[in-house]
Order: C-alpha cells, then structure tokens, then sequence
C-alpha cells in the first residue's frame, strides 16, 4: 500500500503534527518501542520531513514532554492569579486535576521516559517543575506574610501543593476514573484541598 503525504501543510502545522502524533505513539508504545518510520507515518509526513523539524526522535522526546509542562505551568499561574482569595484551594485543585486529566498521555510520557532518560529528567526539571515551584512559592508565601496561612517553609508547602494535584491528576486508575462525573471530582477535589489546608490529625479538645 502506498503511502500518501501532506504537502499542503505550512512547517508550523507540520511540527505541530509530528508532536501530537509522537505524544500519542510513545504513551501507548513507549519511546523505545516507537520508531521514526513509525512517527512520520503516524503525522502523514515523509521521514525526511521529520528530520527537517527534529535532528533525531530523542529531540521529539524532550520537545514533546517539555512544551506540555510548559502549559500546565502556563494554565497554573492562571488559576493562582484568579484565585477569589488564598482559601479557594479546592477550586484550583478541581481544575488543574480535570486539566491531567485531558494530558495524561503527556504525564505519561513524562513519569515514565524520565526514568530511563536522564537528560529528560533534567530539562524538565530545570526548565519547568522548577518554575511551577518558584511560582507556587510566592503566592503562598504572600498568603503567609498576610496572616492566611501559619509560618511554614513557602517551597515545601509549594512541593505539597503541586504534589498532591499531580498524583491526583495522573493516577486516574486508581483514584478516580476518566470517566468520573464532575461531582465526584468536585468531592475528590474538596477532600484535596481539605487535607492540604487541615491536615488529617483530628482537632485536640
């Protein structure tokens, strides 16, 4: 059978094909078991067109991987800029966990190539759980110097708080289904948050 390419596509359309193909083929697949040949088929492009874009299918690994932290980060601060005030954890939480779970290929792809990629793992920790962090830091540390929140360490609060939506968000098999209704994520998100703000230790007389 003969192949048939797209060549009617502008180069941003085309990379953005290639991306969302690699996305899709290396969380079912795996990177390893993904090949280049695989790919181009999959974006309906020929392989050379795939090495214009990409020097080699490492560089879609991480590129892949990079720029979808790269919106979760970008959709974070959005939700801690339009926060009514520094107790609507819940509302945050229900959000970020609907948004992973519409990504969770890309979490994926992320959780599981790092491992046996190091230079992965370190561009995405550098270059944006990093961030995450630094951002999530400063909107609880001026929760803190408002009297909110009771004197902590503002990053390791920030480590917890991201820690405990992305869990969430990515273990969709065990905490809570895909097709889970939006009042049960509402609930699960409530709980969430009623941890992270209470604790589990029961209120001493």
């Amino acid at each position: 059978m003969r192949t048939t390419y797209n060549l009617s596509s502008s180069e941003p359309e085309t990379r953005t094909r290639i991306l969302k193909s690699a996305l899709q083929m290396f969380a079912r697949q795996g990177y390893d078991g993904t090949t280049t040949r695989d790919l181009a088929e999959a974006a309906n492009v020929a392989e050379g067109t795939l090495f214009r874009h990409f020097p080699n299918k490492k560089a879609i690994l991480i590129e892949v991987a990079t720029q979808g932290w790269v919106e979760i980060l970008t959709d974070l601060l959005t939700e801690l800029s339009g926060m009514a005030n520094y107790k609507a954890v819940a509302q945050v939480m229900r959000r970020r966990m609907l948004h992973l779970h519409e990504n969770a290929d890309m979490l994926r792809v992320c959780f599981m190539e790092a491992q046996f990629h190091p230079d992965l793992r370190d561009r995405i920790q550098s270059e944006v759980i990093a961030k995450m962090t630094d951002v999530a830091e400063a909107f609880f540390q001026t929760a803190m110097d408002q009297g909110v929140y009771r004197r902590m360490d503002p990053k390791m609060v920030a480590r917890v708080f991201l820690g405990m939506f992305a869990v969430a968000g990515f273990s969709q098999s065990t905490i809570m289904p895909p097709s889970s209704a939006a009042v049960e994520m509402q609930t699960m998100a409530e709980g969430l948050a009623d941890i992270f703000l209470h604790g589990v230790l029961a209120k001493q007389e």
